[in-house]
């Protein structure tokens, strides 16, 4: 069966709109904190387990919080790259749910947009 689309030249079929199996769940945190060398970042665990990595250059900043940061809805983790007098920086936060994988994609693509100096 073939519904035509409002785009011409366009169709969905049944087979595209299939369900998926979508990666849910934490996962292994890991996957995110292996790509951090002790040669470029600070690691702290404070006394609720939470853990902090800082560029030694202070511009960079990962928070993971397995219980939820303390003051928000759930949020799990946090990226933050300060900016310059000129650029401003920016944030991501991730739920507690959120897979580590996609957290770990994402320190991924911010490490690789930093190359030393």
């Amino acid at each position: 069966m073939t519904a035509a689309s409002s785009s011409p030249g366009f169709s969905t079929t049944v087979e595209a709109l299939r369900l998926r199996e979508w990666l849910l769940g934490p996962g292994q945190a890991t996957l995110v904190m292996d790509q951090f060398s002790a040669d470029d970042f600070r690691l702290v665990v404070d006394d609720r387990a939470d853990v902090h990595v800082n560029s030694k250059d202070g511009r960079f900043y990962l928070g993971w919080f397995p219980f939820g940061r303390a003051g928000t809805d759930g949020e799990g983790w946090k990226i933050a790259v300060a900016g310059t007098t000129k650029v401003r920086g920016y944030q991501m936060t991730f739920d507690t749910e959120t897979p580590a994988d996609i957290v770990a994609a994402a320190v991924a693509r911010v490490l690789e947009t930093s190359p030393p100096v």
